[in-house]
């Protein structure tokens, strides 16, 4: 056998691993649209106090926070939003959009500490507000500023955690893809997410994947408390999945899709999005020159060579490699519908793929530079080491 056929059965082999023996991640299946009318409403309806860690947001509070004061909760429900040293006026806007009201609270977050990440920090000083209140919540949503909310979903998160005792319910909000840079990457980015972390196995109480999506997180309170703490995490350059991992210790989690929780950020350039990725992808390889040279050898044959073999190799390989590209087309077709964008995207896989082998590259030589983990102006990738 040639290295040229040991290439393509690897890739096959790979991809056939990926579609049955993965979690079934390809097929985006966990939704929180159908958990919503799956749970009786509880008797009595939990207090709920959600936390926005807010750096330099003006400009998408009037949709975010607007979207979280307009939600029809039945229960006690009120708001802080900590203002981490913002310098574009996000508290007074803040402010204006509450227009007053006693169910939100407007914090002035402290310096960052030594040891911490920002956004962690922030939560930290929410938690702590939210938790010295008369009544503590039952629940802490912990949610970023960029992120809309469309009616009823806050009243059906509570219901299917309160329904199932959870830890922890998590949405990964559905990010825009208008732009031609959002056309090309956006999609991607949550089908390897799928695959790093798939839900189905997230979600399960006996298996030990964990994971969580940042933006929208509704923890309870007991259970966080039990885990030591937000400050168990104070270091961490990827917050949700070591959230999602501690909490996962206390009960059950859950993590799922959403077309009710939107992100509102745009990522109009491929630069836009270079940098987002490049923040994180390093510390997902926990600063490792060797998995991260493991990893792009690893992308390069799952999805570069497939095709490349299938074009220009001979038989056995090219039929291999083919098979290879079938599989890969196969599963990427559900991301792509989720996205409503057109079955046609799923033969641009291999060229999405190899702009994310850059931006993970980019992420080590950003480290490299003392500029990792890389956000509103903190440089943060020496602190998730610690």
């Amino acid at each position: 056998m040639t290295s040229v056929e040991i290439i393509a059965g690897v890739g096959l082999a790979a991809w056939i691993y990926l579609i049955f023996f993965n979690g079934w991640f390809w097929l985006s299946r966990e939704r929180e649209e159908p958990e919503a009318g799956r749970y009786a409403a509880p008797g009595v309806w939990p207090r709920v106090t959600a936390v926005i860690p807010a750096r330099n947001e003006a400009d998408v509070l009037p949709s975010s926070l607007g979207s979280l004061i307009a939600q029809d909760y039945p229960g006690e429900f009120s708001i802080v939003l900590v203002d981490d040293q913002s310098t574009d006026g996000t508290a007074d806007v803040a402010r204006s959009i509450a227009g007053g009201s006693q169910r939100v609270l407007i914090v002035n977050g402290a310096p960052l500490p030594r040891g911490w990440t920002g956004k962690v920090w922030a939560m930290n000083q929410g938690i702590e507000v939210a938790c010295s209140l008369d009544t503590p919540p039952d629940f802490l949503l912990l949610t970023d500023a960029d992120i809309g909310y469309r009616p009823g979903v806050l009243k059906s998160l509570v219901a299917a955690s309160s329904a199932n005792s959870r830890a922890m319910t998590s949405v990964m909000a559905k990010l825009k893809c208008d732009s031609i840079a959002e056309r090309w990457l956006v999609p991607a980015f949550i089908f390897f997410f799928q695959m790093l972390y798939p839900f189905g196995r997230v979600n399960r109480v006996d298996d030990k994947t964990a994971a969580a999506a940042g933006g929208c997180m509704l923890v309870a309170r007991s259970a966080l408390e039990r885990a030591g703490g937000i400050g168990g995490i104070r270091g961490a350059l990827i917050d949700d999945c070591a959230l999602g991992k501690l909490l996962k210790t206390q009960g059950p989690i859950w993590l799922g899709l959403s077309d009710r929780v939107t992100s509102l950020r745009p990522y109009e350039t491929f630069e836009d999005i270079r940098r987002m990725v490049a923040r994180s992808a390093y510390a997902q390889l926990h600063y490792s020159p060797v998995l991260l040279v493991g990893t792009l050898l690893a992308m390069a044959v799952i999805y570069i060579a497939p095709p490349v073999l299938a074009v220009f190799s001979g038989y056995p390989a090219n039929m291999l490699a083919a098979a290879a590209c079938l599989l890969m087309f196969l599963a990427y077709q559900p991301t792509l519908r989720f996205y409503n964008r057109s079955p046609l995207w799923g033969f641009a896989l291999p060229v999405i793929a190899l702009a994310y082998m850059g931006f993970t590259l980019d992420s080590a030589y950003q480290h490299v530079r003392g500029r990792g983990g890389l956000w509103k102006g903190r440089v943060q990738a020496e602190v998730g080491r610690q």
